[in-house]
């Protein structure tokens, strides 16, 4: 009996075994089937895709090679999601070209040499820069030159298709009220001479005595494609002392010191043509710029903070005797603060300048101006500054950042400066 049993067990054991093996076998050949089936219906999607593609005049990439990628077409909302960019709030020019009449000269424009008429591609209504060297700048309030002022902004689109020949050069020009071309406050410079191009930025140094010295430059290379024959929007930040470019959204050039003093604004083409034109259009120039970039410090003082952003402190708070060199005694709590920096600093050096008004001339104003450059250097070193550091320089009534015709611009005339070397 004990063995009948046992070998019922047996086959009910073996059978179970074998269903099992069965089970799995057809589990097996049922997820083989499926996968084959996902292939397939993959690879019928991609194909009808294609041929639909095909059938509709679309494909990945065209004869000349450029490819069809998203990230380098001008989507103004995927722009704003990745920019810090931010259109300054009062807008002083626009002009998106719309009810011009092709062929004409655009209507919100000057034109300073060179050719640009209206035209149309791609269904819109553009400016296009058909010669060699065309030069041309917005009509904003009658034509003045000192519109921009410190804080702005200039947004606008373009576009290339790369040709052959000569590639144009491209420039946004921002020029200081008594400046012309060639001779630029500072100046974005877009270069189309390779697949992925570049733009870079040479400005003025907010050390430099004259507006257009430009020994700043900033440069991005390969940084987008937009000799592609696509609308590309620009965009330009200045807040200040701060220069920042962005193409399609994407931040390029950060310039943390840059000279103010901001005119009025140039578009220039060079070696553009009617068979090799640049087009533009939607044009917007705003008051208002990207937020000014601050470090976070609290113990900064004033004397520190200007010399970093700025490279010099000016003070109007170190006072004279009227016609003297003498110091009051009020000025030395402004000089103890300087003295503080040196101290801090000891390795940098100073030229230590002083300004008068127009009160007088300038056989009194130049030498009096030098000795109360000289009598502040003294009183830094009494205070436990080096000598060495610092060179008196007297510079008269010649540098005035103030109308003299008021007390007001004289007061502000009458400072002292101190330029880091």
């Amino acid at each position: 009996m004990k063995r009948l049993i046992l070998m019922l067990l047996v086959m009910v054991a073996f059978a179970a075994t074998a269903d099992a093996q069965g089970f799995l076998k057809k589990l097996k050949e049922r997820a083989v089937n499926a996968a084959e089936n996902a292939v397939t219906n993959k690879v019928d999607k991609e194909t009808n895709k294609a041929v639909g593609d095909v059938l509709d005049g679309k494909s990945k990439t065209d004869n000349s090679g450029d490819a069809a990628d998203a990230t380098d077409t001008y989507d103004p909302q995927a722009g704003a999601a990745k920019s810090d960019f931010v259109r300054g709030s009062a807008v002083m020019f626009e002009d998106n070209m719309q009810g011009e009449q092709v062929g004409e000269f655009p209507s919100k424009w000057d034109l300073v040499r060179g050719n640009a008429e209206i035209a149309t591609i791609q269904g819109k209504t553009c400016i296009a820069f058909l010669a060699d060297d065309s030069w041309i700048s917005p009509l904003v309030k009658g034509g003045i030159k000192n519109y921009l002022g410190d804080v702005f902004t200039v947004e606008y689109d373009m576009l290339y298709k790369q040709k052959g020949g000569a590639d144009p050069d491209v420039e946004l020009d921002i020029m200081h009220e008594s400046m012309e071309r060639d001779h630029e406050l500072f100046t974005i410079q877009h270069h189309f001479h390779y697949d992925r191009t570049g733009v870079s930025c040479d400005y003025v140094r907010p050390t430099e005595q004259s507006w257009d010295h430009k020994e700043g430059n900033s440069r991005a290379d390969e940084v987008a494609c937009v000799n592609d024959g696509r609308w590309h929007h620009y965009a330009l930040s200045f807040n200040k002392r701060a220069i920042k470019f962005y193409i399609d959204g994407k931040r390029v050039i950060n310039v943390p010191n840059a000279k103010a003093g901001a005119g009025w604004i140039t578009w220039f083409v060079g070696h553009g043509t009617s068979e090799n034109p640049v087009y533009m259009r939607n044009v917007v120039i705003a008051k208002g710029a990207v937020d000014l970039y601050e470090r976070k410090a609290t113990d900064m003082s004033a004397v520190e903070k200007a010399i970093a952003e700025t490279g010099k402190f000016v003070t109007n708070n170190i006072l004279f005797e009227t016609g003297k060199a003498t110091l009051k005694p009020e000025s030395m709590e402004e000089i103890q603060k300087v003295a503080d920096y040196m101290k801090k600093n000891p390795s940098a050096r100073f030229e230590v300048q002083g300004h008068t008004d127009n009160q007088g001339s300038d056989k009194i104003n130049d030498p009096l101006s030098q000795q109360r450059a000289e009598a502040v250097v003294k009183a830094l070193e009494q205070l436990g500054c080096d000598p060495f550091n610092m060179r008196a320089v007297g510079k008269g009534s010649h540098e005035p950042v103030a109308d003299n015709n008021s007390e007001a611009g004289r007061a502000k005339n009458r400072r002292v400066v101190f330029v880091k070397k």
